[in-house]
C-alpha cells in the first residue's frame, strides 16, 4: 500500500490453493532426510523447534563413528511438551477487531492441510543477547502511528458471503461484459456468469453475523511444517510447478537484444537460467478489443464561476457568516470554526502581504508563478486552507508538504529535489509550526538535507497586513496557468510535484459536484488528508465550490478515538463524509461505546480507498454493524484515484430502494495471468472486487496493457487504466520526459497503429471494465510483484499474512512486501514489526505459517520473512511504512530484524539444471597432443649436470655437508634469530651447530638408549634449539619428526595434536625444552591427555659437553631422513617420509632456483614445522652456506613491524613469508605507512618476496600488500608465490633474481608470475575458459610460481588418468628427484602409497611414475620468454580436491563461494563453507554489533545465489575468530564442520534457509 496512513484494510476474503497430491509429494521431498531406524519412528535429520543443545545445557548422546550424520535430535521432546501445553491454551483470547470468520476459514484450510505433518522446520538458534529488544520509547518517532495497535488491519470477503441482499435483475442478462468469443473456452464456458452477480453461488439463508470460532484457533497451534516450503535438497525439482514458471520464455525472447559490441560482454543470463516451457494450459485473453469507454456529458451550468477564486469571492460576500470550516481538538471536540467571510478576509490580507510586504518597498520578492511551500500540520487545517486560498488569490503557486520532523525523516532529500525543482525559496507555515520544527543550537531552523535554502514566513492573522482599500486580488478566468503542485511519494521512494492548471482545477471540481450531486449548504466530515488527494479536492476545493460546511477529523484524533468521525456524522446531520476503508474499521471496532450514533443523514459515504481489492469486505462489516443506526447500503460510494489521473471513477449516490451493484468473483489464477475468469474452482481461491463505480462526467477512459507499448486491452484482461479528461494532472514539474510517458499517452490497436489523436493519462490504477460500463480496480501497478512471469499484488499478499492467526505477534498496520531483484527473477519479501511481548517461538510459528498460507493461496513463494523490533520501520508522515526506504535498509543490510526466515528452496524455480556428467574417455592421445591441444604438462631447468659431481657427493649426506662447513668455514655465521624488539637473542655458526648437534647425538644414544632408525619427536618454538636437535638426530641415525608445541593457554585443543602425532609415529623419545618439559607433566595437560605414558621426555637446555662415539652415515641415500608431519586443511593427520636423497635433491633445487651461496642473505618469517617452512628454516642454510635472519612469526603478535624492520635494517633481498604473516601486516600496519616511513623503515632493497603456502595464491592479498608498502619502496613486482604438497614439498618457487645484461625481461632470470581470468562458470565444469579482465563471472588467478630444477608436472584428469591438453582443468601430477618416499603409516596401506606416490598414466607415458598432488590446476603456455628463449609454462593451482563442494553436479572451490560473501557487508570480518547432508553451510565472522546479525543473513543468501547459482542450507553467524586457520593461515573448514555439528560453536545465530 503506498497509502501512507496505513498498510492493511480489514479483509475479510482469503482464496486458498493447494495442491492436489500433495501426500505423494510430502513423502517423495522428505525420504531422503528421514532416517529410518528398525522399529523406531523416523527421525528428522534437523533441530526441532527450539534451541539445538549447548554442552552446557543438554548433554548430546555420545558421537557415532562417523559425523556425517549430522548433529543428535536435539530438544524434540521439549518441543512436544510445549506444543501439547500451547494446544490446550484457551482460545477465546482472538482480538474480535481482526475477526474475519471466513477469511481465516480459508487461510486455516490451507494450514490444516500441513497439520498432520510431524517434522518441525528447524528453528533459528539466537542468542540471548541477539533478540533482546532496545527499548521502545527511544527509538519512536514523533507522531508516528506505533502506539496504536490496531492502526489496520485487512479483511477479505470470499465468493461465498453474499453482498447486501438484494441482486439486480437487469445485470444478469447473457449479454454480459464478455464478448460472445469468449465462449468457446472452458474455464468461461459460464462467461455469463463470469461477473456472477449473485445466480451463480448458492444463496445462504441469511447473512451471517460474524461468530468467533475459537475452535480453529487449536489446529493452527499443531501446524508445525510448511511442507511446500520445503525443498528438495538434492537438486531435484521440487512439484514442477508450472505455474509459476510462466511465459519466462517468452519475456527472455521478448527482452530487446543489444546489437553484440566486441568490447562489451553480453550477459549470458539465457543460458545460466532454466527457461520453462510455456504451460499451455495459461488462461489468455480471448474477448474482442476493448471501446473507450465515455462518461455523461459535463453539464454547463450558468452560475459556475469561471475560477475557483471567483467562488471563493462570491460566498465570502453574499454568504459571510456561513460556515466553511470546522476544526477539532486532540480531544474530538470543535475548537474553531472558520465562516466563509473569515476565510475571503484571512486569504486576501495573505494575498496581499504575499505580493507586496515580504521585501523591502523598493523589492517585490514573491512575483505571479512563483512557487511557495505549504508546510502545516494535519491538525492546523484553518491555516492550510487560507494559506491554500491566499496563494491561488496572489496567482503564486503553493506546493502543500509534511512537515519535516528531524533531519532523518524518510526521503526528506526527495522532498528537498521536488523543492528544488520547482524552484521554492519561500515556506509558509504557522507559529506553532514554526515553533516546533528542528532547530540549530543557535536557533535558526534546521537546514533539512537536499533542500533548498527557504525563507519561512508566518501566516497567522496578526502578522498580516491588510490591504488598502483599492486593492483587490486579481481573478482571472482559469486558464491552462499551474495551480497547485501535488507531491507524490512513488514505489521507489523518487518525490515527483504533479502540476494541476487552473482550468483542470475548476473543471475537476465541476465534474465532483455533477457526480456527487453536491448542493450549497451541506455538511462534510473529512477525515482525509486535507493536502492533497481526495481529502484535498473534495474537502477543501469542490466544498469552498459549492459553500459546503466541511469538517475535518485530524489523524491524531481518530487515534484517540476512532469513532470520532461517526459522532461527528451524528452532531452535524453531515451529507456527506470522506472516509478510507481503515476509518470504517476503527468505527466499527469501537461501535459498542456509542449506542445512540445515527448515520441516517448520511446520503454519500465515499470511500477513498475503495479502488483497493479488499475494500469490499470492510464496507460490507461496517454496513453490516450500522445498518441498525440508520446507514442505508446505497450510500457507500467507493472512487478510484490517482494523482496523476485525479479522480478516475467515483459510484454515484443510489437511490434509496434500488438494487446494489453487482461483484466480480474472480479467480486469482486468472489474475496473476493478467486474465478475468469466472472463479469456478474453489471457493478460497476467489476475489470478491467492487465496482468503484462509473468514469468521471466529461472524461474517456480506456484499458491498456501495463507494460510495453499502450496497447488496448481486450475486454476479458486486466489493464492499467488511463484517462482523457480536462480535469485531470498535466505534468510532473520540472521532468518532461517522465511526462511524456505519462500524460501524454496515445493509446494504440493490436497492429501498433494510434486509434486518434487525443492523448491519455496514466492512472496507475489496473483494472477493467464490467458490465453497464462499471469499472473494478484489482490493484495498483506501484503494488505489482512481477514473479516468474505472473503479477501478485502486495496489498493481496499483506491480506493474507494478516488473516494467519494469532496476529499478536505483529502490528497489524506495519507491514511491508516488496520484491528485490536475485538470479534474474523478483523475489518476493515480507518485512513485519514484531510485538515488544511476542515470544520467540510465538513469532516462529506465525512465520512459518504465513510462508505457508502465501505458498498454498497464492502460488508463490516467499523469499524472505523478517521481523524487526517495534517502532524501526521507516515510516511515512503520516505513520504508514515507507516501502522504499524499508526496501533499500534491507538490500544495504540496515533493517536489524530480530526474526528472519528464508525460503528460498520454494521460490527460487529458475536455477539450472543439475549437470550430469559424461562417461567416456576423456581425451585421446596423438603423439602431444590431446584431442588438437598440446598436452598440459612443464617442467623446471635440469638439474643433472650443473653442479660439479664431487661438491653432489660431498652433499649427498645433510650431515655430511655441515661437518664439512664446521671444518672449512668453522665461524660463518648460518643462522640469527630476533626476537619481538628485532634484538638478535640467539646465532649459530656452523661449528657451534656441529656441536650442539654433537651433544644432543650423544644425549640421545645416552639418556635416551637410541636405536638407529627410531623415531624421535623434537618439539621446540621456533628457534636454533629445533634446528640443532634435527642435526643431533642425524648425527645419532635416528628420524626426526618436528611436532608444533601444543600452546600454554589453550591445551586443552592443541595437546591431543601434539599426543596424535607422538602416537601416530611411534616416537622412542621427546627431545624438548625445560619450560616444554614442565608443561607436558603439569595438571592441566593431564586433564586433556594421559601423560603417564609420554615416551622418554629429554630436555635438551643444559646438556653436558660430550661427543657420540661415532656420527651415523646412512648405507644408502633411499633410507628416511625425516618425517614431515602435517595437518591438512580438511581436517586429515598426514605424516610423509623424505628420504635422504629427497632433502639433497630439494636443497640442490632451491639453491639453484634462488641462487644461494654463502654470502647471500635471506629473511624467514614462517612457522618451522613441515613443508617448504622447515625445509627453508632448517635445511637450505646448512646445504647453501647462505645466512638465514630468523624470525618467529609469533612475535609479530607483540611488534607487528617486526619482519619489515628486519627487511630493513638487513638490507634483506630475499624474504619468505606465510598468508598469516602477510595478513596481520596488510591490516595492521596499513594505515600506518607514514609511521613506519618516519622511523626510516624502507623496503627498497627487497626484490622477492616469496609467499610459502598449499593453496591457490591469494591475490587480492598480494595486490594489497604491495601497493600499501609501495610508499616504504616495496617494488610492485616484488611479491611472489610458492606451491608445495604433501608429495612434494616444493614443486614452485618464484624468486626475481638479476643476472647480468643483456638478457631476457628486464634483467631478470625469468617472467614475473602471470596473472589470468577465468570464466567461473566453465571452472565449475572442470573447464579452462581464458576471458578478459572484467568480464562478468570472471575469477583472477595468478601463478603459482616458477617450477623449481628437476621438477616436472602434467594435469591429468583425476577419474580416468589420462593427460589432460593444454588450459585444461585436471589433477596436478608431479615427477621429481624430491618427491616423498610415502605415507608413514603403522599399518602399512601399501594400496594408498601407490595411489599417491608410485603411480602412472592410464595411456601416453605408462613408465615414468608420478606423485598425486590432490590439487586441481592447469597449465598455460604464455607469450613470456625463458632465460633460455623458450615459451614460458605457467603453473596455476585452483584449490585441493579434498576441499571442493560437489553441488548440483557441479564443482565448487570454497574459496570463491567465501570470497563473494565477504563483500556482502561490511560486518563480515571472515567467512567459511563446507556442506553437510547436500547443504551449503555458510559461516560468517561478524565484526559488527550483535544486532546485524541477522542482517547478514538475507545478503549472504542473496550474493550466493546470485553470483554461484546455489542456494545456502544453513547461514551461521559466529564471533570474530572461531573459524579455525592454520599455522600457514589456511582455514581448517572440516574442524568447523565438526564444531558446528557437535554445536560446540556458540552462534550469534544460525538461520536454517528450508
Amino acid at each position: 500500500f503506498n497509502d501512507e496512513e496505513w498498510t492493511g484494510q480489514p479483509l475479510v476474503d482469503i482464496r486458498n490453493k493447494v495442491q492436489k497430491g500433495y501426500e505423494k509429494k510430502r513423502t517423495k521431498l522428505l525420504a531422503p532426510y528421514i532416517i529410518q531406524t528398525p522399529g523406531k519412528n523416523p527421525l528428522p535429520l534437523f533441530f526441532s523447534h527450539g534451541q539445538p543443545p549447548r554442552q552446557n545445557d543438554v548433554q548430546p548422546p555420545a558421537p557415532s563413528s562417523s559425523s556425517s550424520h549430522g548433529p543428535p535430535p536435539s530438544s524434540s521432546s521439549r518441543y512436544r511438551e510445549r506444543r501439547s501445553r500451547r494446544t490446550h491454551r484457551s482460545g477465546g483470547t482472538r482480538d474480535d477487531r481482526y475477526r474475519s470468520d471466513i477469511h481465516s476459514e480459508a487461510v486455516q484450510a490451507a494450514l490444516a492441510k500441513h497439520k498432520e505433518e510431524k517434522m518441525a522446520l528447524p528453528m533459528p538458534t539466537k542468542r540471548r543477547s541477539t533478540y533482546v529488544q532496545s527499548p521502545v520509547v527511544t527509538r519512536t518517532p514523533p507522531d508516528s502511528s506505533s502506539g496504536s495497535e490496531d492502526e489496520t488491519s485487512v479483511r477479505r470477503q470470499s465468493s461465498v458471503v453474499p453482498p447486501p441482499p438484494t441482486v439486480n435483475p437487469n445485470l444478469q442478462s447473457p449479454d454480459s461484459w464478455i464478448n460472445s468469443t469468449v465462449q468457446g473456452s472452458s474455464t468461461s464456458s459460464s462467461a455469463s456468469s463470469t461477473l456472477s452477480h449473485g445466480e451463480a453461488r448458492p444463496q445462504p439463508q441469511s447473512q451471517p453475523k460474524p461468530q468467533p470460532q475459537p475452535q480453529y484457533n487449536h489446529c493452527v497451534f499443531e501446524l508445525l511444517l510448511p511442507l511446500t516450503t520445503f525443498i528438495d535438497l538434492i537438486g531435484v525439482p521440487v512439484n514442477s510447478r508450472v505455474s509459476t514458471k510462466i511465459q519466462q520464455l517468452l519475456n527472455t525472447l521478448k527482452r530487446p537484444k543489444r546489437p553484440p559490441l566486441s568490447e562489451f560482454f553480453t550477459d549470458d543470463a539465457e543460458e545460466i537460467v532454466e527457461v520453462p516451457q510455456p504451460d499451455p494450459n495459461i488462461p489468455k485473453p480471448e474477448g474482442r478489443q476493448i471501446i473507450p469507454v465515455k462518461g455523461e456529458p459535463l453539464g454547463v451550468v450558468s452560475n459556475w464561476p469561471p475560477a475557483l477564486q471567483a467562488a471563493l469571492a462570491r460566498w465570502g460576500a453574499t454568504q459571510g457568516k456561513s460556515p466553511a470550516l470546522t476544526a477539532l481538538d486532540i480531544t474530538g471536540k470543535p475548537f474553531c470554526t472558520l465562516t466563509y467571510g473569515k476565510l475571503w478576509s484571512r486569504s486576501v490580507k495573505l494575498a496581499y502581504t504575499l505580493l507586496n510586504k515580504l521585501g523591502t518597498k523598493n523589492e517585490q520578492i514573491l512575483k505571479p508563478g512563483d512557487k511557495v511551500a505549504l508546510v502545516y500540520p494535519n491538525s492546523d487545517p484553518g491555516m492550510f486552507w487560507v494559506a491554500f486560498y491566499g496563494c491561488l488569490l496572489a496567482e503564486v503557486i503553493p506546493v502543500p508538504i509534511e512537515v519535516p520532523l528531524s533531519r532523518k525523516d524518510v526521503g526528506i532529500s526527495q522532498v528537498g529535489f521536488l523543492l528544488g525543482s520547482c524552484g521554492v525559496g519561500l515556506a509558509l507555515t504557522s507559529e506553532i509550526c514554526l515553533k516546533g520544527l528542528p532547530k540549530t543550537p543557535t536557533g535558526e531552523i534546521l537546514q533539512f538535507k537536499g533542500w533548498p535554502r527557504l525563507k519561512w514566513v508566518v501566516t497567522d492573522s496578526k502578522y498580516l497586513t491588510k490591504p488598502s482599500k483599492d486593492w483587490q486580488p486579481h481573478i482571472p478566468t482559469a486558464n491552462t496557468d499551474p495551480a497547485y503542485i501535488e507531491y507524490k511519494a512513488s514505489k521507489d521512494g523518487t518525490v515527483v510535484g504533479v502540476a494541476v492548471s487552473k482550468v483542470a482545477m475548476l473543471t475537476h471540481c465541476q465534474a465532483l459536484t455533477q457526480a456527487c450531486n453536491y448542493c450549497e449548504g451541506e455538511t462534510l466530515v473529512n477525515v482525509l488528508d486535507f493536502k492533497k488527494d481526495i481529502g484535498l479536492w473534495h474537502g477543501v476545493l469542490t466544498a469552498v465550490m459549492n459553500r459546503i460546511h466541511t469538517i475535518s477529523v485530524p489523524y491524531a484524533v481518530m487515534k484517540a478515538c476512532p469513532l470520532s468521525w461517526v459522532q461527528r456524522v451524528h452532531n452535524h446531520k453531515a451529507r456527506i463524509a470522506l472516509v478510507k476503508c481503515r476509518d470504517l474499521h476503527w468505527a466499527m471496532m469501537a461501535h459498542r461505546e456509542q449506542r445512540d450514533t445515527s448515520l441516517a443523514s448520511l446520503r454519500m459515504l465515499i470511500v477513498a480507498d475503495g479502488a483497493n481489492p479488499w475494500s469490499v469486505s470492510s464496507c460490507d462489516a461496517f454496513l453490516n454493524v450500522f445498518q441498525s443506526h440508520g446507514l442505508k447500503p446505497e450510500v457507500i460510494c467507493p472512487c478510484a484515484t490517482s494523482p496523476e489521473a485525479m479522480t478516475v471513477a467515483i459510484r454515484r449516490p443510489g437511490v434509496p430502494g434500488t438494487p446494489l451493484p453487482a461483484r466480480a468473483i474472480l479467480s486469482m489464477g486468472g489474475l496473476s495471468h493478467g486474465v478475468i475468469r469466472v472463479n469456478t474452482e474453489d471457493k478460497n481461491s476467489a476475489l470478491t472486487v467492487q465496482d468503484v463505480g462509473h468514469v468521471m462526467p466529461g472524461a474517456l477512459m480506456c484499458i491498456v496493457k501495463p507494460d510495453g507499448p499502450p496497447q488496448l486491452c481486450k475486454t476479458d484482461e486486466i489493464g492499467e487504466i488511463i484517462i482523457n479528461s480536462r480535469a485531470g494532472g498535466n505534468m510532473y514539474y520540472g521532468l518532461p520526459g517522465v511526462t511524456k510517458n505519462t500524460f501524454e499517452v496515445i493509446p494504440v490497436n493490436a497492429n501498433g497503429v494510434p486509434i486518434g489523436e487525443i492523448p491519455f493519462v496514466r492512472s496507475g490504477l489496473l483494472g477493467f471494465v464490467g458490465p453497464g460500463s462499471l469499472i473494478f480496480v484489482v490493484g495498483k501497478i506501484e503494488g505489482l510483484l512481477m514473479v516468474s512471469g505472473r503479477r501478485h499484488n502486495a496489498d493481496d499478499l499483506v491480506a493474507t499474512a494478516l488473516a494467519v492467526e494469532p496476529v499478536k505477534t505483529v502490528y497489524r498496520g506495519r507491514i511491508a512486501v516488496f520484491s528485490i531483484t536475485v538470479f534474474y527473477d523478483e523475489r518476493v519479501v515480507i518485512v513485519a514489526e514484531q510485538r515488544p511481548d511476542a515470544s520467540e517461538e510465538d513469532s516462529f510459528q506465525w512465520m512459518s505459517r504465513v510462508l505457508q498460507a502465501i505458498d498454498s493461496i497464492h502460488q508463490v513463494g516467499l523469499y524472505c520473512l523478517a521481523l524487526v523490533p517495534a517502532n524501526t520501520l521507516p515510516k511515512t508522515p503520516l505513520g504508514g511504512i515507507h516501502i522504499s526506504d524499508t526496501k533499500q535498509f534491507f538490500l544495504d543490510g540496515n533493517l536489524h530484524p530480530c526474526n528472519i526466515l528464508m525460503c528460498p528452496h520454494t521460490c527460487v524455480t529458475n536455477l539450472p539444471k543439475p549437470r550430469q556428467k559424461q562417461p567416456g574417455p576423456a581425451s585421446v592421445m596423438v603423439g602431444n597432443l590431446v584431442a588438437g591441444k598440446r598436452i598440459a604438462q612443464a617442467a623446471g631447468r635440469d638439474l643433472g649436470m650443473i653442479e660439479d659431481q664431487d661438491l653432489v657427493r660431498k652433499h649427498q649426506y645433510l650431515t655430511e655437508a655441515l661437518q664439512w662447513r664446521a671444518q672449512t668455514d668453522a665461524d660463518h655465521v648460518l643462522f640469527v634469530l630476533l626476537n619481538a624488539k628485532g634484538v638478535p637473542v640467539s646465532t649459530a655458526t656452523c661449528v657451534q651447530l656441529h656441536k650442539r648437534a654433537e651433544k644432543i647425538a650423544a644425549a640421545l644414544t645416552e639418556k635416551g638408549s637410541i636405536n638407529t632408525g627410531e623415531n624421535v619427536v623434537l618439539l621446540y618454538p621456533p628457534g636454533i634449539d629445533l634446528i640443532a636437535a634435527f642435526y643431533g638426530c642425524l648425527y645419532a641415525g635416528c628420524v626426526p619428526v618436528n611436532v608444533r608445541p601444543p600452546h600454554p593457554q589453550n591445551l586443552a585443543a592443541t595437546l591431543p595434536t601434539v599426543r596424535m602425532i607422538i602416537d601416530v609415529s611411534v616416537s622412542a623419545c621427546i627431545l624438548t625444552t625445560q619450560n616444554l618439559m614442565r608443561t607436558l607433566r603439569s595438571k592441566e595437560a593431564a586433564a586433556s591427555v594421559n601423560i603417564k605414558t609420554w615416551p622418554t621426555i629429554i630436555d635438551t637446555d643444559d646438556l653436558p659437553r660430550r661427543r657420540p662415539p661415532q656420527i651415523y652415515k646412512p648405507p644408502t641415500a633411499e633410507m628416511i631422513a625425516y618425517l614431515d608431519f602435517s595437518v591438512s586443511t580438511t581436517g586429515m593427520l598426514t605424516g610423509v617420509k623424505v628420504s635422504h636423497a629427497a632433502v639433497s635433491a630439494l636443497c640442490r633445487s632451491i639453491k639453484l632456483q634462488c641462487e644461494l651461496y654463502s654470502s647471500r642473505q635471506i629473511a624467514i618469517c614462517l612457522d618451522p614445522y613441515c613443508g617448504l617452512g622447515f625445509v627453508l628454516w632448517c635445511l637450505a642454510s646448512v646445504y647453501s652456506g647462505h645466512q638465514s635472519v630468523l624470525i618467529p612469526p609469533f612475535e609479530l603478535e607483540s611488534c607487528l613491524s617486526l619482519w619489515l624492520s628486519t627487511l630493513s635494517q638487513y638490507r634483506i633481498r630475499d624474504t619468505f613469508c606465510s598468508y598469516s604473516v602477510m595478513e596481520l601486516c596488510t591490516k595492521g600496519l596499513g594505515t600506518q605507512t607514514e609511521l613506519l616511513k618516519a622511523r626510516g623503515v624502507s623496503l627498497s632493497c627487497v626484490r622477492s618476496c616469496v609467499v610459502i603456502a598449499e593453496e591457490r595464491p591469494r591475490l587480492s592479498l598480494s595486490y594489497s600488500f604491495s601497493k600499501l608498502f609501495k610508499d616504504i619502496g616495496l617494488s610492485s613486482r616484488a611479491v611472489s608465490t610458492a606451491f608445495g604438497s604433501r608429495v612434494n614439498l616444493a614443486i614452485c618457487l618464484q624468486v626475481r633474481m638479476y643476472v647480468p645484461a643483456p638478457c631476457v625481461l628486464q634483467g631478470t632470470t625469468g617472467p614475473d608470475p602471470c596473472t589470468v581470468y577465468v570464466d567461473m562458470k566453465s571452472l565449475r565444469h572442470d573447464r579452462v575458459r581464458v576471458v578478459e579482465r572484467g568480464a562478468p563471472q570472471s575469477l583472477p588467478l595468478m601463478e603459482s610460481g616458477k617450477i623449481l630444477p628437476g621438477v616436472r608436472v602434467i594435469i591429468v584428469n583425476p577419474e580416468t588418468r589420462g593427460p589432460l591438453g593444454d588450459s585444461h582443468l585436471g589433477e596436478i601430477w608431479v615427477n621429481s628427484p624430491h618427491n616423498a618416499s610415502g605415507y608413514y603409516t603403522i599399518y602399512g596401506e601399501e594400496s594408498l602409497q601407490a595411489n599417491h606416490f608410485n603411480t602412472k598414466l592410464s595411456f601416453g607415458d605408462p613408465q615414468t611414475l608420478w606423485a598425486r598432488t590432490g590439487y586441481l590446476g592447469f597449465v598455460k603456455r604464455t607469450e613470456l620468454l625463458e632465460a633460455n628463449g623458450d615459451r614460458h609454462d605457467a603453473l596455476f593451482v585452483v584449490g585441493s580436491l579434498d576441499e571442493t563442494l560437489e553441488l548440483r553436479g557441479l564443482r565448487y572451490h570454497p574459496i570463491d563461494i567465501e570470497t563473494s560473501v565477504s563483500r556482502a557487508h561490511r560486518s563480515i570480518a571472515e567467512s567459511a563453507v563446507f556442506t553437510w547432508t547436500n547443504l551449503l553451510v555458510v559461516v560468517s565472522e561478524l565484526c559488527g554489533s550483535e544486532q546485524d546479525a541477522l542482517d547478514l543473513v538475507p545478503l549472504i543468501t542473496n550474493v550466493v545465489l546470485e553470483e554461484h547459482h546455489l542456494i545456502v542450507g544453513v547461514v551461521v553467524i559466529v564471533d570474530p575468530g572461531v573459524i579455525p586457520i592454520n599455522s600457514r593461515g589456511e582455514k581448517q573448514r572440516m574442524h568447523l564442520r565438526d564444531s558446528f555439528l557437535a554445536d560446540q560453536l556458540d552462534p550469534i545465530y544460525v538461520a536454517y534457509n528450508m
